[in-house]
């Protein structure tokens, strides 16, 4: 019995000791199936993609590329081919193509060039049939998660620069599970946010992906203000989470190629912007796979305030005519009420009194061929820092503009490095239309203007408002001395300000040569700056007319009789003529008197 009771007790410990164990297991089991996998936090957070509406290219899938591609190497003294038909498999075993700056491997698609629209004609064509592929992966570091999404295109046909494929990226961080961030890739930079600054639909992100250039941006009307000039939009297509697509970087078998994928023909092309980029891994030094949350906290940071101000650039034009065509009201109002009190002489616009040699009518005819100079001013370039590297190995071809102001573009700010013109900053703000409205609102005004010395006025303050852009531009040049920039290398640093110095001394207009002998590079580099036609046309135009508007006040005449001098002239005409009659009245009456009297 006692025997029994041992067994029962033991069987019964036996028993509790495995439930015990089978509890635990099925907490287990319940807290790892309740933990999302990888692809259900890339599905959770999947991003919704806005295209402007002229884009040709969607993201695809990376065969696309690989299937119409031969493989090549570069060197400096020639390009190999590796292989004509290239597979995915393959590839992975090309990674020593790449990394090594006397060698590059690059994938050359054969349908087009990046001279051509073949690449994207042809793309066009099968775009219904390839579908849209998105990329992705989640990389996670203690408690913080980053899901990555990586969009393939075709073909970069940007605003700045144009090469076969495109490789850009999004990316969401997770902190203890909770989203807190988001980054958005632009050219080789970007643009972080909160979780609270990203437009979205439940969890999905939404970006908006500029034309051509397929930069990423946080607001439909961003990509004025900032990295690049990139159009913007989100009137095209959208790709929502049942459009594409979504496939795991870590199973593709191309990942570690470490080439670039597209069209490579010469060094001078990497400065133009003219290759194509590396693969995930491989972007911005290897940062933006290896480093992605250190990566993304170097981006531009957004706020409100920029955000306002992206939306008045990208909105600029119509607020501009808006406030345009309020002010032609007033005017027109203005010049109603001059005509009904002083009419508007028999030629309407005062700048056409031109009559005989004398200083009112020199003065209208400088303000005709001031008119013209500025309008001219307004399509050529203003003012430009310009460089030329002939360092082996890193030669342009040419200048290129490194600073460039213009009437059309606004303001475009480029550093030059191994991966091209990179766009540093941009205002775009076409300044030409604020210049050609001024003159035609200047011809406008004019009408019905009575008097040499008004004219004259509207002459002088239209001539300091032409030069006041000029005079900006020249200000800022000649503050770049003081900048405070460092590059953390001495022997550049003293590069810099020595050149920033010498361009700010002499802002109109300079060139220097730059020798350069580092580390076995040597070569030379030729700075050139000043104020190129457009500027000096725009400066000229203002002198003009300081002239001419001096000339018409020191003549001081008037072009007609107004209507109230007219009134005021046939008023004293017919008191006199009331004068003359009573007095001829009481001649009359004296001289009839005088007659009764001799009678």
């Amino acid at each position: 019995m006692k025997k029994q009771n041992f067994k029962f007790k033991v069987f019964l410990r036996i028993g509790t000791f495995l439930m015990i164990l089978m509890m635990i297991y099925m907490a287990f089991l319940s807290s790892v199936s309740s933990a999302p996998s990888d692809l259900d936090l890339v599905e959770q957070y999947s991003p919704i993609l806005y295209y402007e509406s002229d884009e040709t290219c969607y993201p695809v899938d990376i065969s696309y590329h690989i299937d119409n591609s031969y493989l090549y190497l570069f060197t400096v003294d020639e390009i190999i081919l590796v292989d004509d038909s290239p597979t995915s498999e393959e590839l992975a075993f090309y990674s020593e193509l790449g990394g090594d700056n006397s060698q590059y491997g690059f994938l050359d698609n054969k349908i087009g060039t990046i001279d051509d629209d073949k690449i994207i004609n042809d793309y066009q064509s099968k775009m219904n049939t390839l579908g849209f592929t998105i990329y992705s992966r989640v990389y996670t570091s203690g408690s913080t998660t980053v899901i990555q999404y990586w969009f393939f295109y075709a073909f970069n046909k940007g605003e700045l620069n144009q090469h076969e494929g495109d490789w850009e990226m999004v990316q969401v961080i997770l902190s203890d599970g909770d989203p807190t961030n988001a980054m958005y890739s632009q050219h080789h930079s970007g643009q972080s946010a909160t979780w609270n600054q990203v437009e979205r639909d439940g969890d999905h992100i939404k970006v908006y992906v500029a034309r051509g250039s397929h930069a990423n941006y946080l607001r439909p009307y961003s990509g004025k203000v900032g990295v690049a000039s990139d159009i913007v939009g989100a009137n095209g297509k959208v790709l929502r989470q049942s459009d594409y697509s979504i496939e795991l970087l870590e199973d593709q078998k191309w990942l570690d190629y470490e080439g670039k994928w597209g069209e490579f023909q010469s060094i001078e092309d990497i400065l133009r912007g003219r290759v194509g980029p590396e693969g995930p891994k491989y972007r911005e030094n290897e940062n933006m796979w290896n480093n992605p949350i250190s990566w993304g906290n170097g981006l531009m940071k957004s706020n409100d305030n920029l955000f306002l101000l992206e939306w008045f650039v990208y909105n600029f034009v119509t607020i501009f005519l808006l406030i345009t065509a309020l002010t032609i009201g007033i005017i027109a109002f203005k010049i109603y009420r001059r005509y009904k009190k002083f009419g508007l002489g028999p030629r309407i616009i005062s700048i056409l009194y031109i009559d005989g040699l004398n200083l009112s009518s020199i003065g209208n005819i400088l303000c005709i061929i001031g008119l013209i100079v500025a309008i001219v001013s307004l399509f050529n370039p203003w003012y430009a820092v310009s460089v030329g590297i002939n360092v082996e190995g890193f030669e342009t071809s040419g200048m290129v503009d490194m600073i460039s102001i213009d009437g059309i573009e606004g303001i475009r700010i480029n550093l030059l490095d191994t991966q091209g013109p990179q766009q540093l900053g941009t205002l775009d703000i076409p300044f030409s239309l604020f210049i050609a409205v001024s003159l035609v609102f200047l011809i406008i005004a004019t009408i019905g203007i009575s008097s040499s010395k008004k004219l004259g006025k509207k002459y002088i303050w239209r001539g300091v408002k032409l030069t006041i852009p000029i005079i900006i531009i020249l200000i800022a040049v000649m503050s770049l001395g003081m900048l405070p920039l460092s590059t953390g290398i001495g022997s550049a640093d003293n590069i810099i300000t020595e050149t920033l110095g010498t361009i700010s001394s002499s802002p109109f207009s300079g060139n220097q040569a730059i020798s350069v002998s580092e580390q076995g590079v040597s070569g030379q580099i030729n700075l050139q700056w000043g104020l190129r036609l457009g500027g000096q046309l725009l400066l000229y135009s203002g002198i003009i007319m300081l002239i001419a508007g001096i000339l018409e006040f020191i003549q001081d005449k008037s072009f007609f009789i107004t209507k109230k001098v007219e009134k005021s002239i046939k008023e004293k005409n017919r008191k006199l003529f009331r004068r003359k009659k009573e007095n001829d009245t009481k001649i009359e009456n004296n001289n009839d008197n005088f007659d009764v009297e001799k009678k």
